[in-house]
Protein backbone atom coordinates (compact mmCIF):
# COMPACT_ATOMS: atom_id res chain seq x y z
CA UNK A 1 0.00 0.00 0.00
CA UNK A 2 1.13 3.36 -0.75
CA UNK A 3 1.07 6.20 2.04
CA UNK A 4 -2.30 7.53 1.07
CA UNK A 5 -3.53 4.58 0.22
CA UNK A 6 -2.67 3.72 4.04
CA UNK A 7 -4.61 6.73 5.13
CA UNK A 8 -7.31 6.35 2.62
CA UNK A 9 -7.86 2.62 4.57
CA UNK A 10 -7.98 4.55 7.61
CA UNK A 11 -10.35 7.12 6.59
CA UNK A 12 -12.59 4.74 5.20
CA UNK A 13 -12.90 2.66 8.60
CA UNK A 14 -14.47 3.39 12.24
CA UNK A 15 -13.07 1.08 14.27
CA UNK A 16 -9.72 -0.22 15.90
CA UNK A 17 -7.92 -1.52 18.87
CA UNK A 18 -6.34 1.22 20.95
CA UNK A 19 -3.38 -0.46 22.62
CA UNK A 20 -1.44 1.37 25.48
CA UNK A 21 1.08 0.60 28.30
CA UNK A 22 -0.43 -0.04 31.24
CA UNK A 23 1.04 1.17 34.55
CA UNK A 24 0.96 -2.73 35.94
CA UNK A 25 1.03 -5.44 33.95
CA UNK A 26 0.93 -6.11 30.45
CA UNK A 27 -0.30 -3.85 27.30
CA UNK A 28 -4.07 -3.02 27.12
CA UNK A 29 -6.14 -3.71 24.08
CA UNK A 30 -10.06 -1.91 23.56
CA UNK A 31 -11.84 -1.48 20.60
CA UNK A 32 -13.02 1.90 20.03
CA UNK A 33 -14.75 4.04 17.49
CA UNK A 34 -13.06 7.00 15.23
CA UNK A 35 -13.17 9.57 13.49
CA UNK A 36 -10.50 11.23 11.50
CA UNK A 37 -9.84 15.37 11.88
CA UNK A 38 -7.35 15.98 9.62
CA UNK A 39 -4.49 13.25 9.12
CA UNK A 40 -5.52 12.63 13.36
CA UNK A 41 -7.98 10.27 14.93
CA UNK A 42 -10.03 11.17 17.39
CA UNK A 43 -11.12 8.93 20.23
CA UNK A 44 -13.62 9.96 22.92
CA UNK A 45 -13.16 8.79 26.33
CA UNK A 46 -13.79 9.54 29.58
CA UNK A 47 -10.92 11.28 31.92
CA UNK A 48 -10.63 8.66 34.67
CA UNK A 49 -10.83 5.41 32.18
CA UNK A 50 -7.05 3.87 31.43
CA UNK A 51 -6.39 5.52 28.04
CA UNK A 52 -6.53 8.78 29.31
CA UNK A 53 -4.65 8.64 32.28
CA UNK A 54 -2.21 5.91 30.02
CA UNK A 55 -1.65 9.16 27.75
CA UNK A 56 -1.37 11.39 29.79
CA UNK A 57 1.83 9.00 31.26
CA UNK A 58 2.84 7.86 27.97
CA UNK A 59 1.63 9.81 24.84
CA UNK A 60 2.86 6.37 22.23
CA UNK A 61 -0.06 4.44 21.75
CA UNK A 62 -1.14 2.24 18.70
CA UNK A 63 -4.44 1.57 16.96
CA UNK A 64 -4.73 -1.42 15.14
CA UNK A 65 -7.52 -0.20 12.53
CA UNK A 66 -9.62 -3.02 11.19
CA UNK A 67 -11.76 -3.75 8.35
CA UNK A 68 -14.84 -4.89 9.31
CA UNK A 69 -15.53 -7.73 6.23
CA UNK A 70 -14.52 -11.14 6.50
CA UNK A 71 -11.10 -12.37 5.77
CA UNK A 72 -9.93 -9.64 8.27
CA UNK A 73 -7.89 -7.46 7.15
CA UNK A 74 -6.31 -4.52 9.29
CA UNK A 75 -3.40 -1.50 9.48
CA UNK A 76 -1.69 -1.24 12.29
CA UNK A 77 -0.94 2.69 13.03
CA UNK A 78 1.52 4.27 15.89
CA UNK A 79 0.69 7.62 16.95
CA UNK A 80 1.73 10.39 19.51
CA UNK A 81 -1.35 11.22 21.99
CA UNK A 82 -2.63 14.19 23.80
CA UNK A 83 -5.96 14.41 26.04
CA UNK A 84 -8.26 17.64 25.09
CA UNK A 85 -10.41 18.55 27.45
CA UNK A 86 -13.04 21.37 25.70
CA UNK A 87 -16.38 20.47 26.41
CA UNK A 88 -17.37 21.84 23.22
CA UNK A 89 -14.81 19.38 21.53
CA UNK A 90 -15.44 16.19 23.40
CA UNK A 91 -19.76 17.28 22.47
CA UNK A 92 -18.36 17.61 18.70
CA UNK A 93 -16.87 14.42 19.29
CA UNK A 94 -19.58 12.81 20.47
CA UNK A 95 -21.68 13.57 18.13
CA UNK A 96 -19.25 12.54 15.36
CA UNK A 97 -18.69 9.35 16.96
CA UNK A 98 -22.69 8.68 17.29
CA UNK A 99 -22.97 9.67 13.79
CA UNK A 100 -21.38 6.69 12.94
CA UNK A 101 -22.04 3.98 15.32
CA UNK A 102 -25.31 4.99 13.73
CA UNK A 103 -24.41 5.30 10.18
CA UNK A 104 -25.99 8.31 9.85
CA UNK A 105 -25.04 12.64 11.13
CA UNK A 106 -26.74 12.85 14.08
CA UNK A 107 -29.33 16.13 14.25
CA UNK A 108 -28.16 19.31 16.04
CA UNK A 109 -31.96 18.36 18.08
CA UNK A 110 -29.81 15.94 19.94
CA UNK A 111 -26.68 18.14 21.08
CA UNK A 112 -28.08 19.60 24.23
CA UNK A 113 -28.41 15.78 25.39
CA UNK A 114 -24.97 14.81 24.26
CA UNK A 115 -23.36 17.78 25.78
CA UNK A 116 -25.18 16.78 29.40
CA UNK A 117 -24.15 13.20 28.63
CA UNK A 118 -20.03 14.74 28.14
CA UNK A 119 -20.33 16.67 31.01
CA UNK A 120 -21.67 14.20 33.35
CA UNK A 121 -19.16 11.36 32.15
CA UNK A 122 -16.35 13.89 32.20
CA UNK A 123 -15.02 12.99 28.87
CA UNK A 124 -12.49 13.89 26.97
CA UNK A 125 -11.13 14.08 23.24
CA UNK A 126 -7.98 11.70 22.39
CA UNK A 127 -6.23 13.27 19.46
CA UNK A 128 -3.94 10.80 18.09
CA UNK A 129 -1.34 11.95 15.72
CA UNK A 130 -0.11 9.34 13.37
CA UNK A 131 3.54 8.71 12.65
CA UNK A 132 4.37 5.53 11.25
CA UNK A 133 2.29 2.23 9.99
CA UNK A 134 3.14 -1.55 10.07
CA UNK A 135 1.32 -3.64 7.80
CA UNK A 136 1.33 -6.82 6.72
CA UNK A 137 0.15 -8.00 3.65
CA UNK A 138 -2.70 -10.34 4.08
CA UNK A 139 -2.72 -14.43 2.91
CA UNK A 140 -5.74 -15.55 3.10
CA UNK A 141 -7.48 -19.29 2.39
CA UNK A 142 -10.68 -19.84 1.53
CA UNK A 143 -10.29 -23.29 0.20
CA UNK A 144 -7.72 -26.18 0.04
CA UNK A 145 -6.34 -24.97 -3.09
CA UNK A 146 -5.28 -21.10 -1.15
CA UNK A 147 -3.19 -23.83 0.32
CA UNK A 148 -0.05 -24.17 -2.32
CA UNK A 149 1.87 -21.70 -2.88
CA UNK A 150 1.37 -20.09 0.97
CA UNK A 151 3.83 -17.95 1.94
CA UNK A 152 3.49 -15.53 4.73
CA UNK A 153 6.42 -12.69 4.92
CA UNK A 154 7.40 -9.89 7.65
CA UNK A 155 5.51 -6.63 7.76
CA UNK A 156 6.84 -3.45 7.31
CA UNK A 157 7.16 -0.27 8.74
CA UNK A 158 6.54 2.94 7.25
CA UNK A 159 6.08 6.55 8.14
CA UNK A 160 2.71 7.96 7.82
CA UNK A 161 3.21 10.05 5.00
Amino acid sequence: MTAEERREFVRAHRTCVFGYGRKHDGPSMTIVYYVMDGDDLLVSTMTERGKAKAVRRNPKVSLCVLDEKWPATYLQVYCDASVETDVEAATDLAMRIAGVMAGQPMPESVRGQVRQGVIAEKRVVLRLRPYETFETPPRHVYSAKDIEGLTHSLGLRLPWK
